[in-house]
């Protein structure tokens, strides 16, 4: 797939990760910066078992009402702890109340350990696509007006005679955080989009391969491989300092100046499919997502076009 085509389907978008600490304060001067910065998406990350986090969807109706352009999105959202006919519903609310400002990115699972915790039993690989291939069915057939009730009869969830709506104000996209070959090519057959992970889920050098299983995919699925968004997470610091920056293979962060930052992003816009970046800082401060913004994003724009 080359360049042009995906930046002709995908128009250049930046974003920013948001950890939905307890200091509700910091969280919307985060939110608030990055909107003032002329980004475009907020990542809220969704771990329900963390016990110091706040609920994600809480937090994204906080940050939405508390901004008036920026979208919002879970990164990603835990499918096996949100059940896919209410998160239809949450999903649907947030994006009626926002005008239109916010879309899906949808895990199958990761940390299982910790979610079976909260009393979910574990899915294996094959078990957690085929249950996120379902939720995809119920969530896109409730946003989906007409006078029809939705009825899926699945292996891991069943809805009867549900009626659709509310529909969402616009049409919400759903993004796949899929990792292993398998979630890839689902992702690549039914979503709208590709979150990558962050490079300590999957190494850098492991980013073109998953690139290349979603084209195949969406090719044999009929599909245009171009319709799938590719979004890059790239975790680190914008330094005042040249740092020595190592993206080509392993997951260490990337700290380095706006310049630095600039390449390692163009580099993955140019050489990979990718269209959108989410900057992951390691210190979650205004000051880092205004050096992001201001310093980071024009040259990448400058050098994508």
């Amino acid at each position: 797939m080359d360049l042009d085509r995906g930046v002709q389907m995908h128009e250049l978008r930046f974003g920013v990760s948001l950890t939905p600490t307890t200091d509700v304060e910091a969280n919307r001067a985060f939110a608030v910066a990055a909107e003032d910065g002329g980004l475009d998406l907020i990542g809220i990350q969704d771990h329900p078992y963390v016990a110091g986090f706040l609920d994600t969807f809480v937090v994204a109706g906080d940050v939405l009402a508390n901004t008036s352009r920026i979208s919002v999105f879970p990164d990603v959202a835990n499918l096996p702890l949100r059940p896919p006919a209410v998160l239809a519903k949450t999903a649907a609310a947030l994006d009626i109340i926002s005008g239109g400002r916010f879309e899906l990115a949808l895990g199958a699972g990761g940390y299982w350990d910790a979610i079976t915790r909260m009393g979910v039993p574990k899915r294996t690989s094959r078990e957690a696509n085929l249950a996120l291939r379902e939720a995809v069915t119920i969530l896109r057939s409730l946003w989906t007006p007409g006078p029809r009730s939705v009825d899926v009869d699945g292996e891991y969830y069943q809805v009867s005679h549900l009626q659709p709506g509310p529909i969402p104000a616009h049409p919400i996209e759903i993004w796949s955080g899929a990792q292993g070959p398998k979630a890839l090519q689902l992702a690549g057959e039914i979503a709208d989009g590709w979150a990558a992970p962050i490079p300590s889920y999957l190494p850098y050098e492991q980013w073109p391969e998953a690139n290349r299983i979603l084209d195949e995919a969406a090719t044999a699925a009929g599909r245009d491989p171009s319709a799938v968004r590719r979004i890059a997470q790239v975790v680190g610091t914008v330094t005042d300092a040249p740092g020595q920056i190592a993206v080509a293979n392993g997951d260490a962060p990337v700290r380095g100046t706006a310049d630095q930052w600039a390449n390692v992003l163009a580099d993955l816009g140019s050489k990979q499919p990718f269209t959108t970046f989410v900057f992951w800082p390691e210190q979650q401060t205004t000051e880092q997502v205004t050096a992001f913004a201001e310093g980071v994003v024009p040259e990448v724009r400058r050098h994508l076009g």
